[in-house]
């Protein structure tokens, strides 16, 4: 199973532009790291959170957020690539079209995997927290869980863990319910 890996200290973007498309590359406090793509079971869950939050709170469909699949975040030296994230359009009423944002979001959401959860809770978290991102969910589709996370005091306060198949409503989303078994599909029988 190939994991995460730090590929080069002292990196730049320069570095980061030469990693091979087949990997996500992000720069973390000076240093390169490349995993390779998601599996199915996380890119399917992104999929469907990213196709039913659009569908409920995208622009597109007369709503107030720009959700998008793994966009590549600057985070003043630091560049970032969250599973989905969003912006308000009432902060962010026209999206820059770069390759790489520099504009905070809003909220972020990290779909674990094996070769990636460590980089996503104990360095990017931090990173997301420092740049005032207000809101992060962790969702991690082996164990079926969604964890809630609310931006205070420059901190992450844990605001509900959800499991299963059961209907919720998470912040910022939590003007609609989500069925979570369509996320990481039915429970095993």
């Amino acid at each position: 199973m190939l994991v995460a890996a730090r590929v080069r200290e002292h990196a730049t973007y320069e570095d980061l532009l030469e990693v091979p498309d087949n990997m996500v590359a992000e720069l973390i406090e000076g240093e390169l790291y490349a995993s390779p793509r998601p599996g199915f079971p996380h890119a399917d869950a992104a999929s469907e959170l990213v196709s039913f939050l659009r569908t409920a709170f995208g622009r597109r469909g007369n709503g107030d957020w720009h959700i998008v699949f793994e966009p590549q975040i600057r985070f003043g030296q630091n560049v970032l690539v969250p599973d989905i994230a969003g912006w308000r359009v009432d902060r962010v009423p026209v999206m820059p079209r770069v390759a790489t944002i520099g504009i905070a979001p809003d909220w972020v959401c990290e779909v674990l995997s094996y070769s990636t959860a460590r980089i996503d809770r104990q360095k990017k978290l931090p990173i997301y927290a420092s740049a005032q991102v207000s809101h992060a969910w962790i969702v991690d589709v082996d164990l079926q869980n969604l964890e809630v996370k609310r931006l205070e005091n420059g901190g992450w306060r844990d605001v509900a863990t959800f499991g299963g198949d059961a209907i919720v409503r998470a912040e910022p989303f939590d003007a609609i319910e989500i069925q979570l078994s369509f996320i990481w599909g039915p429970l095993p029988a």
